[in-house]
């Protein structure tokens, strides 16, 4: 699949502006200004930039919690997200939450929790709502390699596979659930061979190009868009910082992080624009720039924005109203 000059940019673009939001908000958190804890995508940018670019305006993306760049390609701004962190009223939540289990109908973003894959089964639900009404929408739902273990995420795949649901499924595989490496968590050499137990077609992806995870997750809309039912995709890719950011990941072998940290998305993804003359340094270097003023100014409001009023507490956590 060819991708036009421009989309290039801009998947280069949502890299930088992904790495440098999160690099901003771990800064943050290690200088106390952020309370609870703080998850990054760092070293897996590729994955959910790629996946989220592909989607088109009126589909649905069912996120986890390293999934930023789908957040901000949807349209959930950095101000909103730096906000959120700080626990300010203008984030995502209003200052109920404070890091980055959100989610916002608006721009077709679903909100998730902490348990991973429990958005499977959800997304598998609002995809089976677009079969019924013959609606040509697709749903995205990403978890990590851990989560493929859990129940919720074979009563996903499950369900999907048997009702033949516009649905695409998404792994980033960073190779350790928390502490656990993959050997250790299951019995197979690839997560998409569990896709095999459903009769659903699967892909292995190099997780860290984001242009082959943005054509493949492209090419597995559109079947499903067409009536041909989930795809499950596998993005083979490395999480370079902890778990979180209060975990110092002592776990992982320091000649594992070296050898891919080598294969980091946004320089591959630089080199591959200059080496093939779609775009010089200079142009390259001008969207850092873009990016490092967004950061900047997202901060900026985020600092200066007030925190919630104690009487806004109850407000929007119910679907019927309290009556005061």
């Amino acid at each position: 699949m060819d991708i036009k000059r421009e989309d290039l940019l801009r998947l280069f673009y949502y890299l930088k502006l992904t790495r440098r939001l999160e690099d901003r908000v771990t800064s943050l958190y290690h200088q106390g200004k952020i309370l609870g804890g703080a998850w990054t995508s760092n070293g897996t940018e590729a994955v959910s930039v790629g996946y989220g670019y592909a989607l088109e305006k009126n589909d649905i993306a069912a996120p986890y919690f390293r999934d930023m760049g789908v957040f901000l390609i949807r349209g959930i701004t950095a101000k909103r997200i730096m906000a959120q962190y700080l626990g300010k009223k203008t984030g995502v939540t209003g200052g109920k939450e404070g890091n980055v289990h959100v989610g916002d109908l608006q721009y077709g973003v679903f909100g998730f929790p902490s348990h991973l894959a429990d958005n499977y089964p959800v997304g598998a639900g609002a995809a089976l709502a677009f079969k019924i009404r013959g609606e040509k929408r697709v749903v995205a739902a990403c978890t990590g390699d851990g989560g493929t273990s859990r129940g919720d995420f074979h009563e996903g795949m499950n369900l999907a596979a048997v009702r033949k649901l516009p649905i695409v499924f998404i792994c980033n595989n960073n190779q350790y659930a928390y502490s656990t490496p993959l050997k250790l968590q299951m019995a197979i050499n690839n997560v998409a061979e569990r896709a095999l137990a459903y009769g659903m077609p699967s892909k292995i992806v190099n997780g860290n190009n984001v242009m082959e995870v943005y054509t493949a997750a492209k090419e597995a809309y559109e079947t499903a868009r067409n009536g041909g039912g989930p795809t499950f995709i596998e993005c083979k890719t490395m999480r370079m910082h902890g778990h979180s950011e209060h975990d110092s990941a002592k776990y992982v072998p320091r000649e594992l992080l070296e050898e891919w940290k080598k294969k980091d998305p946004i320089l591959h993804m630089e080199t591959y624009l200059m080496e093939n003359q779609i775009a010089k340094k200079e142009e390259l270097d001008g969207i850092d720039l873009q990016v490092q003023k967004e950061i900047e100014e997202a901060e900026a409001f985020a600092e200066e924005s007030p925190y919630p009023e104690p009487e806004e507490v109850l407000k929007g956590l119910y679907a019927t109203p309290i009556e005061e």
